[in-house]
């Protein structure tokens, strides 16, 4: 009995060890293959961690100058095409801006100057004729994977090759549409769903910068406004007070108004003239040049082209933009002339009559 327990005690451990080698060999044949796909699965998260954080990237560089671009829209929509072209391996970007009737280029990327001289001379209204046009016109994003197989587009657009897949995103706020970025491949290769997004974050990045500057600039302008009006009272009040201060004295209060006309206009110099017969006296002059003023004093009689004498006749404000473009001038009107010799090349020109 002990024989045969010891017998097969033999065998048994002889199958066991069997056994451990055909495991160890089936092991061996499946390593290589299960070491190729782990490494296949670390390069594909690899890229797809890489490509994330280049979009992260992308999309902080517009917020970025978003940021610092608070009135100036330019480097904001440059950097929204530069991006999408790049990280949407694209072949030509254009951001649009609509006015209300046509979608007009602001910003290009990788575009040569006919391609472009084309676009600015062509605007494009929404409709159906482009994809652009079809997007602005829906309201929503138009990726087609070949234009060329598309029957409803009768694309105007030429590149050096027939543009293939391209891709429209509408700016819009609410309903609004704003503007639209388009890019497009000179090869039929469907952008992937990534990209899409990608590029509908930027439009989203796009009307926040838009939206953000008109606020702004509505601030500002406001801003200006109070200001302006504050001056403006100002200048009223020391007025006033000239008045109250000098109640036999009038060359004063002529000396307070024009002084403050001349600065709140932002002029160079002026004169305040009282009507003598059938002449001017000038009462009062600021900053005026000593050969001007000396030309001018005692009673003058101006010329018919002037705003002074066009002032006094209608008894309505009288404005010259540029002196020098009036043919009077250019005939040799001795009061255009001695009014530009003695202190400017180019000359605005304002009178404003006062009634008694």
């Amino acid at each position: 009995m002990r024989r045969r327990s010891r017998a097969s005690s033999k065998v048994a451990a002889a199958r066991s060890r069997k056994t451990v080698k055909r495991r160890t060999a089936s092991k061996d044949v499946r390593r290589p293959g299960a070491s190729a796909d782990l490494e296949a699965k670390v390069a594909r998260l690899t890229r797809e961690r890489d490509e994330a954080l280049e979009r992260e990237t992308a999309t902080a560089e517009v917020l970025k100058a978003i940021s610092r671009s608070t009135f100036d829209l330019q480097p904001v929509f440059d950097s929204i095409a530069e991006n999408a072209v790049r990280l949407c391996e694209a072949e030509r970007a254009f951001i649009y801006r609509f006015d209300g009737e046509f979608l007009r280029a602001v910003a290009y990327y990788n575009v040569g100057p006919e391609l472009r001289q084309f676009v600015d001379r062509n605007p494009i209204p929404p409709g159906q004729k482009t994809i652009s046009a079809r997007a602005a016109l829906k309201r929503r994003t138009v990726h087609i994977a070949d234009i060329q197989a598309d029957p409803d587009i009768a694309y105007l657009l030429r590149d050096v090759k027939p543009i293939r897949t391209i891709i429209a995103v509408p700016m819009l706020k609410g309903d609004d549409l704003v503007g639209m970025i388009t890019i497009y491949r000179l090869e039929v290769k469907p952008f992937t769903n990534k990209q899409v997004a990608l590029i509908e974050t930027f439009a989203d990045q796009a009307v926040i910068a838009i939206e953000n500057a008109r606020l702004l600039n509505e601030l500002r302008q406001r801003t200006d406004d109070l200001t302006e009006s504050l001056e403006q009272q100002t200048a009223t009040s020391k007025v006033l007070e000239a008045i109250s201060s000098s109640p036999g004295d009038l060359k004063p209060v002529f000396e307070a108004i024009l002084e403050n006309a001349v600065r709140l206009c932002g002029a160079k110099f002026g004169n305040l003239y009282l009507r003598e017969g059938d002449g001017l006296r000038a009462a009062a002059m600021h900053n005026a040049p000593p050969a001007y003023a000396e030309q001018r004093a005692g009673i003058v009689h101006p010329s018919p082209n002037s705003t002074s004498y066009r002032a006094a006749q209608t008894k309505q404000p009288a404005q010259i933009a540029d002196i020098t473009k009036l043919q009077a001038y250019a005939e040799g009107d001795p009061w255009l002339i001695s009014a530009l010799a003695r202190r400017l090349p180019r000359c605005a020109d304002r009178a404003v009559a006062t009634r008694r």
